[in-house]
């Protein structure tokens, strides 16, 4: 497979022009909205405020992928370091930083003020949670690049969420096991999503802090020195809910917290959807071959993709990690999941459907032989009894 071939007709370079130029301001105008529901809410004391931007995730965004549809159109490999180039796709992604700090600052005092009911605390949460969560996937594009800036932004973007260790494991772990049973971040076929929660974040956690220690040891340094940059990303955390507890008091801490395990959950259920049940096999020197785009699930629905800086043409960027968002292609060799990302991680919510589902495409993938799968410990002889030629299509 050419897994640089793009799979849609090029237009000549000099006559290509980005045609969703303006629509990626959907990315950073997404915290913005979400702030602006605090503002309407402190206003009116309406607390459905509060839960318009979990209808919005939930509801609508899967709705306007269903109705919109894909988006399979690849810029021209001519214009893509021309594209590569142009500021205004990386203001794009900083713009989103302000925004996400405003709105959890703004959240933290109304959740140490107010005096919100069950329903409106919760709405709060998901609000507040929710951006955080999505302003991962800011970090995980900043983390990507080479400018060093951009990397201290992506660190910073983990800040409130209390995930800084993803920028070391994303980068340096889960790249280069990818798709393997060794990675915590690889859902396995088979596994439930809340199977699937505690086994990725306490593996990627410990990850960290082994590469960590690798990186730091080969210099001559302690895991502890100042140079580990899970401490540093951590520090940052610190300091931000030390300063907030200062202003509003110990009190905010459950707040920030229970949003900060909000936030983190949408990472690992989007990591859960991204490579669930598939598998790099092992070449010939006994090694996982290189990553292509076969090894991740892809999505090109165009709603979603605009929200999250194209993070659903996931199998491009495994291919390809440094190419920035704006020209990562659709390929449709790739297994397609059958909708975006929020309509897909309702579905991960609910493993009975999900496994109707996702099972089903895996194994049509692999051309129905389920020992090319990922497969989940402990329940390979319960898929093969489902899943045997002669068992027929049913779960």
């Amino acid at each position: 497979m050419n897994s640089s071939a793009p799979t849609s007709p090029l237009p000549p370079a000099a006559r290509w022009r980005d045609s969703k130029r303006w629509w990626w301001l959907l990315s950073p105008a997404f915290p913005a909205l979400v702030w602006l529901n605090l503002v309407k809410y402190q206003i009116s004391g309406v607390e459905a405020w509060l839960w318009v931007s979990s209808f919005v995730m939930y509801g609508l965004i899967p709705l306007l992928d269903t109705w919109l549809g894909e988006d399979h159109a690849n810029p021209p490999e001519a214009s893509v370091p021309a594209l590569e180039q142009q500021r205004w796709y990386r203001l794009i992604v900083v713009a989103f930083i302000p925004f996400q700090f405003g709105l959890t600052i703004h959240g933290a005092w109304i959740a140490a003020t107010h005096e919100l009911s069950l329903f409106g605390w919760v709405g709060l949460l998901l609000s507040v949670g929710g951006i955080n969560g999505v302003a991962i996937n800011t970090a995980h594009e900043l983390g990507h690049k080479l400018p060093g800036w951009e990397r201290w932004l992506s660190r910073i973007a983990l800040a409130p969420v209390a995930y800084g260790h993803f920028y070391v494991e994303h980068n340096r772990g889960h790249h280069r096991r990818v798709a393997t049973p060794e990675d915590p971040a690889s859902a396995r076929l088979g596994e439930s999503f809340w199977a699937f929660l505690p086994r990725t974040m306490i593996g990627s956690l410990r990850s960290a802090w082994a590469l960590e220690r690798a990186r730091l040891a080969g210099r001559g340094l302690g895991v502890l020195h100042w140079r580990n940059e899970c401490l540093q990303a951590w520090a940052m955390t610190a300091l931000l809910y030390a300063a907030l507890m200062l202003w509003l008091g110990v009190g905010v801490l459950p707040f920030l917290l229970l949003q900060a395990f909000y936030g983190a959950s949408l990472l690992e259920v989007v990591n859960y959807i991204e490579h669930y049940g598939l598998l790099r096999p092992l070449g010939a020197n006994g090694r996982p071959v290189r990553c292509q785009p076969e090894h991740s699930w892809n999505s090109s629905h165009i709603v979603s993709n605009l929200f999250l800086y194209q993070l659903q043409r996931h199998s491009d960027h495994h291919a390809h990690p440094a190419r920035r968002y704006q020209a990562l292609r659709h390929f449709d060799s790739s297994p397609q999941l059958p909708s975006g990302y929020a309509a897909m991680l309702v579905l991960a919510y609910l493993p009975p459907l999900w496994f109707k589902v996702m099972d089903q495409r895996v194994l049509a993938h692999y051309g129905g032989d389920l020992q090319r799968a990922n497969l989940q410990p402990g329940r390979e002889d319960a898929l093969r009894r489902s899943y045997a030629p002669d068992s027929g299509p049913g779960r």
